[in-house]
């Protein structure tokens, strides 16, 4: 599952690489540093897992709000806005990258020869394909 968060206020989407995510100011102990005053040292947490996408907020100060609802902890569905503080963003998730892109399909098909009893030699045997 590719989890992003897209900026409301425009540039490049964030995408949630580790399965836990700590979103703050602090550089030296979250992995998301946001630089914005309004947002706590260490804001929240993003959480995935089994395709969905959780947050929980860390006691900051301003808040951390999904829909515009400030909440403690809650799951994210795709579309939601997510606000930490003053900075905004659009929750994306969709498939994995792998998903997207599938490989080559083989679509070989095995056809083997009718058996004739009066031929000399024994009738192939298919061979497993891996």
């Amino acid at each position: 599952m590719i989890a992003q968060l897209i900026p409301l206020k425009g540039g490049n989407p964030i995408t949630l690489v580790d399965d836990i995510t700590v979103v703050g100011r602090q550089r030296e102990l979250c992995d998301l540093v946001l630089d914005s005053k309004s947002v706590s040292k260490t804001h929240c947490i993003l959480i995935k897992t089994d395709g969905l996408l959780y947050v929980r907020d860390l006691s900051s100060t301003n808040g951390t709000r999904v829909n515009g609802q400030r909440i403690v902890r809650g799951a994210l569905l795709p579309g939601d806005r997510l606000d930490f503080a003053s900075e905004k963003y659009r929750v994306h998730l969709g498939p994995s990258a792998a998903a997207e892109a599938p490989g080559p399909v083989d679509r070989t098909e095995m056809i083997s020869a009718p058996f004739d009893p009066n031929a000399d030699t024994p009738p192939p045997t298919p061979s497993a394909r891996f």
